[in-house]
């Protein structure tokens, strides 16, 4: 007797020709967990399976279908054409096993593992309470977070959504602004206490600066205290904005950070707010299907939710609360 899933993707074939025998719904899932992963091993972590398996079950689902589903790129595995409609019945198989798991066929319920990754502040004040939101309501989910400031990958395999700063250029992805946020001069009150409060820029250029290390700076738009004021000799540099926090904190210098994670610590004091208020966006990058999974939509929902929320805590306007 056939099982749910076998017919369930015989019923949802979506024009794949098949002259010889049926792709097993096992081996489309499988292509799926590589589709999102981009590479066989991680398809066969996230499985349970190993690395020779889902290699296996690619080719045998290759051989069913009559032809390529996988390409190998620079940055992993792509879909074919066949592919990306192979993956497309896989969706459908998925979220009918899905449906017939769950115990109230009306109760909607995410599950999986959303791969993403975004700046340090981002991730930690943003990405991290709106998942926490969500996990409330469906405790089934899982979301890895990477954090990295960089330009935005052109090839993203095993990431389901990028966090980047500055607009995006690339290819066979979207994109969509998620919000802005301000970056502005800071001091601790004990270090102005020590060596005086600077009143303009030329008195500014006289302090010694906390920032990222330029030789190591892979954004474009982070690049303003080099713009800004290129006398400032650097004090503390590093490629982890909570190190300038603290660095700025203790004392090493004029810290160039951003408002929604200074404005956090009353021992802080934004400097020449008039001449320095840096307005940058963050912009959110996803693989073309990515949307199609119900847990990355809704973990895009939810980051975009708390990037409104913190709107005005972002544009340097309130503390964070």
């Amino acid at each position: 007797m056939p099982s749910d899933a076998d017919v369930i993707c015989k019923n949802a074939h979506m024009s794949i020709d098949v002259d010889a025998a049926s792709p097993h719904p096992d081996d489309l899932l499988v292509l799926l967990a590589v589709s999102r992963s981009g590479t066989f091993s991680t398809a066969a972590d996230s499985l349970g399976r190993n690395h020779t398996t889902v290699s296996r079950r690619v080719a045998a689902l290759e051989k069913a279908l009559g032809g390529r589903v996988l390409a190998k790129t620079a940055g992993g595995w792509e879909l074919t054409e066949l592919g990306h409609r192979a993956v497309a019945v896989a969706e459908n198989v998925e979220r009918a096993l899905e449906g017939l798991a769950a115990p109230d066929p009306g109760t909607a319920r995410l599950s999986g593992v959303v791969r993403m990754s975004a700046t340090d502040g981002f991730s930690a004040y943003l990405a991290a309470p709106a998942v926490a939101k969500l996990q409330r309501q469906h405790p089934g989910l899982s979301v890895e977070l990477v954090t990295v400031t960089r330009r935005a990958l052109q090839h993203r395999s095993g990431l389901d959504i990028e966090v980047v700063v500055g607009e995006p250029q690339v290819h066979r992805a979207q994109a969509l602004q998620v919000g802005e946020y301000v970056l502005g001069m800071y001091a601790s009150r004990t270090y102005l206490a020590e060596r005086g409060t600077p009143t303009s820029v030329e008195e500014l250029t006289r302090h010694p600066l906390v920032y990222f290390v330029d030789s190591m700076l892979q954004v474009d738009d982070l690049d303003a205290p080099r713009r800004l004021v290129p006398l400032m000799r650097d004090s503390l540099s590093s490629t982890n904005v909570f190190v300038h926090v603290e660095a700025t904190r203790v004392g090493a210098g004029i810290g160039f950070l951003p408002c929604f994670m200074a404005d956090r610590h009353a021992d802080l004091v934004r400097l020449l707010p008039g001449s320095f208020s840096e307005r940058l966006p963050y912009w959110m990058v996803l693989r073309p299907d990515s949307l199609r999974q119900p847990a990355v939509a809704a973990v895009v929902k939810a980051l975009l939710a708390e990037a409104a929320h913190q709107r005005e805590a972002l544009l340097g306007r309130t503390a964070p609360g």
